[in-house]
């Protein structure tokens, strides 16, 4: 258990300073360093913000989320930028490359992966800043399909706002009913709780695409079945 001690060690330290030290810009720093390729919790930022600014009023709990889902938008605008210029050319070479042949990868197949994730990927995108675990990653396959940058910022943002919001109030909630030395505790307790019902959601993703995709090729057997006659 020490990995498992450290981590909480160094949480509830950074939960500790963050709270002696929360200002706007800090919540917009380090939600852009959560939603970039580092990984970094958002509720040890947004819900504490939101608490303080309840508490101590030296903060407002809807600027809390707009700078929240600033920094986040803005977070995975760099990993969207980083897997397009860098992620996009090394995809396409191992497409090229033998090793990609050999396991039925070809550039065909890449170009229509990417075509598919332009057509859909906005409901991926806004989907995905809800899922723990998947926040930080989907910015990553709309810029290998070069998504649309607008569609993208737009529903990054939308999503990223409905997860801010859910923070914040839970930090407003903890305002009324908990006590600020047992804050860090109450975070952990209620954040298991919503990264399962992040899982529940991306289960019932999972489940919706794989009855989409058995409902298509139900239908072009169907229509084949039809032509053949």
């Amino acid at each position: 258990m020490p990995c498992a001690i450290t981590d909480y060690l160094n949480a509830a330290w950074f939960f500790d300073w963050f709270v002696n030290n929360a200002s706007y810009i800090f919540v917009f720093i380090f939600m852009m360093i959560e939603s970039s390729f580092i990984p970094f919790p958002s509720e040890v930022v947004v819900p504490p913000a939101a608490y303080l600014a309840v508490q101590r009023g030296d903060m407002n709990v809807f600027i809390v989320v707009l700078v929240a889902t600033a920094g986040a938008l803005a977070g995975a605008l760099v990993n969207y930028v980083l897997a397009m210029l860098i992620g996009r050319p090394i995809v396409y070479a191992f497409a090229n490359s033998r090793f990609g042949h050999a396991c039925l990868i070809n550039e065909e197949k890449v170009r229509k992966a990417e075509k598919y994730f332009d057509k859909h990927g906005a409901t991926s995108t806004f989907i995905g800043r809800l899922i723990p675990a998947v926040r930080q990653l989907i910015s990553i396959p709309a810029g290998i399909a070069k998504m649309n940058i607008w569609i993208f910022c737009l529903f990054t943002a939308l999503g990223a706002l409905v997860w801010n919001a859910i923070l914040a109030l839970l930090g407003w909630w903890l305002a009324q009913h908990v006590m600020l030395d047992q804050l860090y505790d109450a975070v952990e307790k209620y954040n298991g709780y919503l990264t399962i019902a992040g899982l529940i959601i991306l289960s019932l993703c999972v489940v919706y695409i794989i009855y989409n995709a058995f409902k298509t090729k139900k239908k072009n057997h169907n229509a084949f079945k039809t032509k053949k006659k």
